[in-house]
């Protein structure tokens, strides 16, 4: 079986409710349809009813049997701005007047209502920019504590490596954050670790990447890392992070045995790779794709008070619906 097979499976064992607003796209309804049908999650498409009827008809999908949020309700959405204002002020930085008038944006009104507890996961980002998601995730749902800002992790499948979870890697930040610095290195390192964790059950051992392992190398971006972990171990003391190390000290055992002298839970065994910058972590998973036949996966974005997945516009409709249990998993 592979990731994306296990994953939905996993998705199927506890299906949550995902707002889909997108429902001018042709995707996002083949998407909830095979959703639906295959007890993934249950789509709640959040629009126009008028968009989603010239969808279906365009596409061949029948929406009879889904639950349709009518954007143009007036009465529900005074439910679910009254209920959204229950939600935490400091999370939240739209007014009921704002919340109103944001809620005439599809995106922001299946948001809104996640936030305000009618659904548990949003699936957007085909449709819509990164930077869009982002500012509707920010306004109407917020940070989870001890988070500043957003990331994204990709979950990598790399054939022939057999480390502490078998072939399987958690990247970060692999989307979001060019040049990171110290307090949002460790942001990233705690979202990827919690969602890591609900995604796949793992007890997280993060290892913060570098050229130096523990001091054999000078400058400042290994400043910066170690900045990093301090912050993290202050804000969560509960979480396993170590380093700085070089990547074969992070996964390799018998190279962890001989760069590091001290205990560690991370070396040698890391299960998430948090990198210095965007530069390495895009190229880290690139080479761990063209050399090595891996994958990656993953568009939920770590760090939010509650589950978004930010899709790629050129995504497939298979991609959209294994990003779409992946996302259900997180809610899970």
């Amino acid at each position: 079986m592979s990731l994306i097979e296990t994953l939905i499976e996993k998705a199927k064992q506890s299906p949550k409710r995902i707002a889909l607003p997108e429902c001018e796209a042709d995707k996002t309804l083949l998407a909830a349809r095979r959703v639906k049908d295959e007890g993934i999650g249950i789509p709640v498409l959040v629009n126009d009813p008028a968009v989603i009827r010239e969808t279906a008809a365009r596409v061949g999908v029948s929406v009879d049997d889904m639950e349709i949020v009518d954007i143009t309700d007036e009465a529900f959405k005074a439910e679910v701005i009254a209920k959204y204002m229950e939600y935490p002020a400091d999370k939240r930085q739209l007014s009921e007047k704002g919340a109103r008038r944001k809620m005439g944006n599809p995106m922001y009104y299946a948001m809104i209502m996640e936030a305000a507890g009618f659904v548990d996961c949003t699936f957007c980002g085909h449709v819509n920019t990164t930077g869009d998601v982002l500012m509707t995730a920010m306004q109407a749902i917020g940070m989870q504590d001890g988070v500043d800002v957003p990331s994204i992790f990709a979950l990598t499948e790399i054939p022939n490596f057999q480390g502490s979870e078998g072939s399987l890697l958690a990247l970060a930040d692999c989307g979001l954050n060019p040049e990171p610095k110290a307090d949002d290195l460790a942001s990233i390192a705690i979202a990827t670790c919690d969602n890591v964790h609900a995604l796949m059950g793992w007890e997280p051992r993060c290892a913060f990447l570098s050229f130096s392992t523990l001091g054999s190398g000078t400058a400042e971006s290994v400043d910066k890392i170690n900045e990093a972990i301090r912050i993290v171990k202050e804000r969560r003391p509960d979480l396993k992070v170590d380093g700085e190390f070089q990547l074969d000290t992070a996964v390799v055992p018998a190279v962890a045995a001989k760069k590091v002298k001290r205990d560690s839970d991370v070396a040698g065994k890391a299960n998430i790779l948090i990198f210095p910058d965007l530069s390495a972590a895009n190229i880290g998973i690139k080479m761990i794709q063209i050399f090595a036949g891996g994958k990656g996966y993953g568009h939920t974005l770590s760090g939010f008070n509650k589950p978004v997945a930010d899709s790629s516009r050129g995504s497939s409709v298979d991609e959209i619906v294994g990003d779409i249990a992946m996302v259900i998993i997180a809610a899970q």
